[in-house]
């Protein structure tokens, strides 16, 4: 879904102060997410990401998408993932509220280093392999049960 980075980060940040009522207040929840957690349970990270569909020609077909899933996301996840279909919308820079499909991922992972740069990948061979502008990132901690 073409957002251009500073609407991205807008995005992040209003969230992040919409679940927190601060920046502080976010920061100081994230250091004590696996205090939090339990002895039953572990901290990790879930990350959303968000593919838009649309192309300068065209659209993603799902055929593309199970090959980039199988190719790009299984390899680099392969604990397990969540994929579902939505509905996007945004204002394009012209002003105009644009539509798309979207396919949503939902991953949870440890926070490691490894795993960030596992979704940057994704997002970075998405956009290049696609011709998309940007893939909206959401992450939190949350605490898992197994």
């Amino acid at each position: 879904m073409p957002m251009n980075r500073t609407a991205v980060a807008a995005l992040v940040f209003a969230l992040g102060l919409a679940a927190g009522g601060s920046l502080t207040t976010v920061i100081a929840q994230k250091r004590t997410a696996a205090v939090e957690c339990g002895a039953s349970t572990a901290a990790q990270v879930k990350t959303t990401l968000y593919f838009g569909s649309a192309r300068p020609k065209g659209t993603v077909s799902e055929l593309e998408w199970q090959l980039f899933l199988r190719d790009e996301v299984t390899p680099r996840f392969p604990d397990g993932l969540t994929v579902w279909d939505a509905e996007g919308q945004w204002r394009a820079p012209q002003g105009a509220v644009e539509n798309e499909r979207t396919k949503v991922l939902l991953l949870v992972h440890p926070d490691t280093p490894a795993a960030r740069d596992s979704v940057l990948a994704l997002i970075d061979r998405y956009r290049k392999a696609f011709d998309q502008q940007s893939v909206l990132w959401e992450t939190s901690r949350v605490c898992v049960a197994s």
